[in-house]
């Protein structure tokens, strides 16, 4: 299978199709507003303002403070900005409208369904003469058009002001339960173009591509991320694939090159993440970076970075469009990030690397009927910039418990480890990077005319072990006892056998019911929450057992014969293939710090000019270990991205110690530091209003990390610091989830270029 396509006597034909010239992605956007989700259509998370720079940045102060409530959804949301106004997410997941320069409520938008909902970004359209100003968003599996003037839903768009994203997907829409993203579509001329989120789990839906009408929110376009027949691809899966298989899916951004009218999808992995015997070969178009007319969606190119993933390696971050010197000229790229370390450098109208990428060896599966691909795509250049092996020799030195980390080094040591790529068996299986680890979405920022790249990521491992996934049997016991054995069957491989979970991406389900409510885990549970997959072989009977068991987990004993079937199930049951599964295997202490050695985080700046990295650093730290003097060791569990800008500086911001940080971009280094009452979660966006620069980041009180003693600080009933702007609650207690706003105070401000 060839890494890279173009399409035989397409890729001759684009340039007079499309009138491609060498256009660089600075011409095509000035980068001095952030009306787009990540910035702009090139999705480089860089702006051009340069009144706060290196030589100011110490003097940035809070300027304003908006609190949006406690919602559990709002993990990083990254702003619009349309001339004086900002939109956001708000109290109860509403879709708000503020002042930008003072944050004061202009309109606010409530939702019926306010608890999946697009909660990364908007989507924002405007007619030529102005007239007419739309905000598109989801909402479970409906596309949303509103007024951006007003707030209003317009009634003439899809049914009433919304589409059915289920439909015309090739199944049954009712079936279909988890299919919206949380990562907002792309606008371009007419179109919004979305993606989705379909999960990856048995009989999730497929992630066509898909354009809809601005105006009337009709069907344009779709693209087949499984081929049907006929199609360009079909011949990589077996021949009935695209009736089954989902997944394949962009869940991170759409990157547009807008002059050449280009979309560059990232995609996903293919349903099962983990075990691929029902789709045996390459899988296109999973794990590609996918090139589309815009307007049509006609394939133009595509480069696939795994054949038959088997370990969840999908692209989680937008692709960057940048121009670069290379071999003495102006090349236009696509820079993307990749969760297995790699950054890939493409030529973005053929889709030719730029730097070459060669197939190599990599070991094979042992697990029956499972055939994976005998070799894997290495780029030559640029270098990884995150760790690709785990040894016993890079165990955590600060897990506390010696013992503790003879045991963890000691599971290392016994496990199947034959570096990158090695297969998911049935017994223990190294992954590093694991499948949390590396880029994730909104992890990579550009300088899009300097040719330089910024990657935040992770070093994380992640331990897998396949288990044949027990069928479906008749239940028997009190509702408690089969709610038990429901959890064992469906929940047990990420949540754990004792409902620990996995924090921070999988949550404890230890007193889940008074946490959240009934009517928030069923609906989890029947329409999915990212990365949880819909549950639709459940019934409502079985639904209301298993919320039964998590209310009172000491009254489901579970007799040890039940349990016995359950970890040793029949290889097959009436003639079905057998399914495999597992966790996401994160690799923790039970003080909650990876199970590796620092950094767990970091930033790397690459010069794409020369194809290597100009710098590396640590991002951000731990608070308990640095009290102690600990230092370096890169926060844990960064969500959310960086934004760049022309004054010199990269703004990110750190869970685990609730810091956002201004790092020189030529250097690395910190000039500027902020302890913030809440984590910052989300993609910092950089904005002007009257001649006055502004950074905004979305915060919210998060899941307290052993290691770290952000959490105590978080949930404080005290109001926190004196100009952080929180608001108190009716409770009496400090608001601290919401938007932190700085600029420069009035004498430090000059006009920006």
């Amino acid at each position: 299978m060839a890494v890279a396509a173009a399409g035989g006597a397409l890729a001759a034909a684009m340039a007079g199709y499309f009138s491609f010239g060498r256009v660089s992605a600075a011409e095509s956007h000035d980068h001095k507003t952030w009306t787009e989700y990540e910035g702009s259509l090139d999705s480089s998370q860089y702006s051009a303002l340069k009144q706060i720079d290196k030589s100011n940045v110490t003097h940035l102060q809070q300027a304003w403070f908006y609190p949006a409530g406690n919602n559990g959804l709002l993990f990083g949301f990254n702003p619009v900005v349309v001339g004086n106004t900002m939109y956001v997410i708000g109290k109860n997941n509403a879709i708000v409208a503020l002042d930008a320069a003072t944050g004061k409520e202009i309109w606010v938008h409530d939702n019926d369904n306010p608890r999946f909902i697009t909660h990364r970004g908007i989507s924002y359209w405007q007619s030529k003469d102005g007239s007419d100003r739309r905000l598109f968003f989801g909402t479970g599996y409906l596309l949303h058009a509103i007024d951006a003037s007003t707030g209003k839903a317009i009634d003439s768009f899809g049914d009433h002001g919304s589409v059915d994203l289920r439909v015309g997907l090739g199944r049954d829409p009712n079936s279909i339960h988890q299919i919206q993203s949380g990562t907002p579509g792309r606008v371009f001329e007419n179109l919004i173009i979305m993606g989705s989120a379909t999960g990856e789990e048995y009989g999730s839906p497929p992630g066509d591509l898909r354009a809809y009408d601005v105006r009337t929110g009709k069907l344009v376009w779709t693209f087949h991320t499984v081929p049907h027949p006929g199609e360009f691809g079909y011949g990589t899966w077996p021949k009935d694939a695209w009736k089954y298989i989902g997944g394949t899916n962009t869940w991170a951004g759409i990157t547009i090159d807008e002059k050449r009218g280009i979309a560059y999808f990232p995609l996903g992995s293919p349903t099962y993440d983990f075990y691929g015997a029902d789709r045996a070969g390459a899988d296109l178009f999973s794990d590609c970076l996918l090139a589309l007319d815009a307007r049509a969606g006609k394939y133009l190119w595509h480069f696939q970075a795994v054949h038959h993933d088997l370990w969840d390696y999908d692209f989680a971050s937008s692709p960057k469009l940048l121009t670069i010197r290379h071999n003495g000229k102006k090349v236009d790229v696509v820079a993307q990030a990749g969760k297995n370390g790699f950054l890939y450098v493409l030529d973005r109208v053929t889709g030719k690397p730029i730097w070459p990428i060669v197939e190599r060896p990599v070991p094979p599966s042992d697990v029956p009927g499972e055939h994976a691909s005998p070799t894997q795509p290495f780029p030559t250049a640029p270098p990884p910039f995150a760790r690709q092996s785990f040894t016993p020799n890079d165990i955590d030195p600060y897990i506390a418990d010696p013992a503790e980390r003879e045991k963890i080094r000691k599971e290392v040591a016994d496990a199947r480890n034959l570096g990158l790529f090695t297969p998911p068996g049935l017994t223990n299986t190294i992954e590093m990077p694991g499948n949390g680890g590396g880029a994730n979405w909104g992890a990579s920022a550009a300088d899009p005319a300097a040719g330089f790249v910024y990657i935040q990521s992770k070093n994380a491992p992640s331990m897998l072990k396949l288990e044949p996934k027990a069928p479906r049997r008749p239940l028997s016991g009190s509702p408690a006892i089969q709610g038990r054995i429901l959890y064992l069957q469906n929940c047990r491989m990420c949540h754990m056998s004792e409902l620990q979970g996995q924090p921070p991406s999988i949550p404890s389900l230890i007193n889940i019911v008074p946490r959240i409510g009934v009517d928030r885990i069923r609906s989890a549970v029947t329409n999915g929450l990212s990365p949880m997959p819909a549950f639709t072989d459940l019934t409502p009977g079985d639904v209301d057992s298993l919320i039964t068991y998590l209310t009172d987990p000491s009254s489901a004993q579970v007799p040890p014969g039940v349990l016995a079937r359950l970890k040793s199930p029949p290889q097959s049951e009436g003639g079905a293939p057998v399914r495999y599964w597992t966790g996401y295997g994160y690799m923790d202490s039970t003080d909650g710090l990876p199970a590796v050695r620092p950094p767990w985080s970091t930033l790397t700046a690459y010069d794409l000019n020369k194809g290597t990295i100009a710098w590396q650093v640590p991002l951000g730290e731990v608070s308990r270990l640095a009290a102690k003097g600990i230092t370096d060791t890169g926060s844990y569990w960064p969500r959310g991205g960086v934004a760049v800008t022309a004054g010199g500086l990269i703004f990110a911001g750190t869970k685990s110690d609730s810091m956002i940080r201004a790092y020189d971009k030529d250097t690395g280094k910190v000039l500027w530091e902020k302890e913030m009452p809440a984590a910052p979660e989300g993609i910092p966006a950089v904005y002007e209003v009257d001649g006055r620069e502004y950074l905004v980041v979305c915060a919210r009180p998060g899941a307290v990390l052993a290691g770290s003693d952000a959490g105590s600080r978080q949930n404080s009933e005290q109001a926190p610091g004196p100009d952080a702007g929180a608001s108190a609650n009716s409770s009496g207690k400090a608001e601290v989830q919401g938007y932190y706003v700085f600029a420069l105070p009035s004498g430090d401000q000059s006009s920006s270029h």
